[in-house]
């Protein structure tokens, strides 16, 4: 019997919650883009919106809309739709108040592929989601390939929401529009960092590593070509040769369940006489190459020092200041 290679089936998933937007760019995407291009296209519905679809015009584009519960969401459910109609592709307007984790832990289809995670923020509500329902935003925001702020105006404070991003998601693209649907390219405001950047070296203090990385993650370029001195723990990641290492620290991305050890690549001749957790004083320079971790080009540090020291006053450090 000859193997043939499995074919795959490009899953486009759709977060957010409720009126932020995720229904009418589905709509847009789908019906006036002609996205699909009339492939066949299984289109799960997992929330009724404040907009409304027109199934009978969805079908009309080969585009078959089938509403999901979260009872339903199942690996049976799904196999029994695939079957029904075995789609070319497959879009997801997914429940924001659902658990994201569900979806990605239960078995697909053969051949179902997530190829693009959109996340959808209504900016004029994402403070009160922020502060009420933490976990559940960041857990969207996290696993974005794109994360799109909508009904922006001129009191959206970009730079603050790009900064708290970056705190949980390195590559995600982020685009904010304002309340036409168009793209708003106006500049960020100016944030003051707690430190400078203007001499010949960066010297952050202990506290200030959160906001550095933040900043560096979401601006490299502001940072190439830059000499600098930390404080920071080792972690040295299994594939990870002799000769490079992470140092950084555990950051509070969103509550107290929920920490994470940031920092950047860091190639140092004498990686390999370091251990995981110890504390070090990074001296290096800072400049920005391709790896994977970004899926693109991100700060990396070419360290000259690694100087061994005491812990720091705290272990954590966070993202505001």
């Amino acid at each position: 019997m000859t193997n043939q290679k499995e074919k795959e089936i490009p899953v486009y998933l759709f977060m957010g919650f409720l009126g932020s937007g995720k229904t009418t760019f589905a709509k847009d995407t789908l019906l006036k883009q002609d996205f699909t291009e009339g492939q066949k296209t299984l289109f799960l519905i997992c929330e009724d919106g404040e907009e409304e679809f027109d199934f009978d015009a969805l079908r009309k584009k080969n585009i078959f809309p089938e509403m999901i519960t979260e009872e339903n969401l199942t690996t049976d459910h799904l196999l029994e739709l695939s079957r029904k109609y075995e789609p070319e592709n497959v879009m997801i307007e997914f429940n924001g108040m659902w658990e994201l984790e569900k979806l990605f832990q239960i078995r697909v289809p053969k051949g179902w592929t997530v190829v693009q995670v959109i996340s959808f923020v209504d900016a004029t509500t994402f403070d009160v989601y922020v502060n009420n329902m933490k976990k559940v935003m960041m857990d969207q925001l996290r696993n974005a390939d794109m994360i799109i702020f909508n009904r922006c105006d001129a009191n959206t404070r970009k730079a603050e929401y790009r900064r708290s991003i970056r705190a949980v998601n390195r590559r995600a693209q982020i685009i904010f529009e304002g309340a036409n649907g168009e793209v708003d390219n106006g500049a960020d405001e100016e944030i003051e960092l707690p430190f400078d950047i203007s001499g010949p070296q960066i010297q952050l203090g202990e506290e200030d590593f959160g906001l550095f990385y933040a900043d560096a993650a979401d601006n490299p370029d502001k940072y190439v070509g830059k000499k600098i001195r930390f404080k920071a723990q080792v972690h040295r990641p299994s594939n990870y040769g002799d000769n490079s290492f992470v140092p950084g620290r555990f950051a509070m991305t969103c509550c107290a369940a929920d920490i994470a050890f940031v920092g950047f690549k860091t190639y140092y001749a004498g990686s390999g006489s370091l251990t995981d957790r110890e504390w070090v004083i990074v001296e290096g320079e800072i400049r920005k190459e391709y790896y994977p971790e970004f899926q693109g080009e991100g700060p990396v540090i070419y360290a000259t020092s690694v100087a061994k020291t005491s812990p720091a006053a705290d272990e954590l450090v966070y993202f505001t200041y």
